[in-house]
């Protein structure tokens, strides 16, 4: 496994105050087999500080391979997601969120059934296993518990947690992708995607999850869980 690499993106908007903690994270985790990191910051148009802690946090830790992009206007989450998959240049990819809701040191869960020759994708469910959960919202609980269950339905999967943060990729299958969802949409597309991939073996795992309320910067909301549902019977039925 010497001189395979892992590809973490970063989608970011508005993270001028956790962004700088979340990279330390990310710097200080020493990966399985001992995997490179490339870190993919897509900056999607903030309209706080971002950029410029971005650029000034590069700036001082030079010997670490970082690559920044950013869009010209607000394009979305998923819209990020796709500018950062089109430059992973790593065997595989995951996924962080630039909040704090997700702890980096959990990445060699993750990693290990794929490099151990198991999985070729692999989840990391906030609701399996004993890991730290934050107590916060009953219903986002319950929307992520229904979005879950109608997603399992169409994809004939059983996962736990198919709005998670962390998903693991080999990244020669999430680039053959067609991805569209430019928002949230983004979750349930690419599981729907996946899954949909002749042999593929789809793996998960409990993680830890260290949730935000809206006061602590948490931007998801109801109109996001509508158009999730409409994603999963969009790409399950007729994609």
């Amino acid at each position: 496994m010497m001189g395979q690499k892992l590809s973490i993106l970063i989608p970011t908007y508005n993270e001028e105050q956790t962004i700088h903690l979340i990279l330390n994270k990310v710097l200080d985790v020493e990966l399985l087999d001992k995997l490179d990191k490339e870190i993919i910051l897509v900056n999607d148009c903030s309209t706080d500080g971002t950029e410029q802690a971005i650029k000034n946090y590069i700036a001082t830790h030079p010997n670490d391979h970082f690559i920044y992009l950013s869009h010209a206007q607000n394009k979305g989450k998923g819209a990020a997601l796709h500018t950062g998959i089109e430059a992973a240049t790593g065997d595989y990819l995951i996924i962080q969120d630039a909040d704090l809701e997700y702890d980096p040191k959990e990445y060699n869960i993750l990693l290990q059934p794929m490099l151990e020759g198991h999985a070729d994708v692999v989840f990391g469910s906030r609701f399996m296993g004993g890991k730290p959960h934050r107590i916060l919202f009953f219903w986002h609980s319950i929307g992520n518990q229904f979005l879950t269950f109608l997603s399992n339905m169409f994809t004939n999967l059983n996962l736990t947690d198919m709005e998670t943060c962390y998903k693991l990729f080999r990244t020669d299958i999430i680039k053959s992708l067609q991805l569209k969802e430019k928002r949230f949409g983004f979750e349930p597309e690419v599981t729907s995607k996946v899954a949909k991939i002749k042999n593929i073996r789809i793996y998960e795992v409990g993680i830890s999850y260290y949730g935000r309320t809206y006061e602590e910067g948490k931007k998801i909301g109801w109109k996001d869980g509508v158009r999730a549902i409409y994603c999963i019977v969009k790409y399950g039925l007729f994609n």
